[in-house]
């Protein structure tokens, strides 16, 4: 199945300054971001509320080999396109989520929750997750569907 914007020539930069003209045009404040070699990440404020959304970022050791796993000669421009392709794949999400909020569809609580940064620095998916992982393993979750 063919990656959303595998082909994509919009650079980085670019859509970045989109993601934040979205997240000023649906009432975000405060935009800001930061990238490394392994991640980047998105944060803002939107009804006093900070999100922080950190997303893997393709390295160098997820191009570097032919599918048969022979060494490229020159994996730069894969990497940049797979850097490209993220980017564009993380303005759709951001758009979709804050659309479906406009639209009435979810609340911003429903489609933000596990990116919401608490007090102590965490977000919500950093706190929650290890409590439900260890609810799953010790078969205390509840039931989904009514008996």
């Amino acid at each position: 199945m063919p990656r959303y914007a595998a082909q994509t020539t919009v650079s980085t930069d670019r859509s970045r300054s989109e993601i934040e003209r979205i997240l000023a045009r649906y009432g975000a404040q405060r935009f800001m971001y930061g990238t490394d070699q392994k991640q980047a990440t998105v944060a803002f404020e939107y009804n006093k509320r900070v999100v922080r959304m950190v997303v893997p970022m393709p390295t160098m050791g997820d191009v570097d080999k032919t599918p048969t796993g022979r060494d490229r000669r020159n994996p730069e421009p894969l990497l940049e396109q797979a850097r490209r392709q993220r980017w564009r794949a993380l303005r759709m999400v951001i758009q979709a989520k804050l659309e479906a909020v406009e639209c009435g569809i979810s609340s911003f609580e429903e489609e933000f929750l596990s990116w919401t940064v608490l007090a102590n620095g965490k977000s919500v998916f950093e706190v929650l997750n290890p409590q439900i992982d260890m609810a799953i393993r010790a078969g205390t979750m509840p039931k989904l569907l009514m008996p």
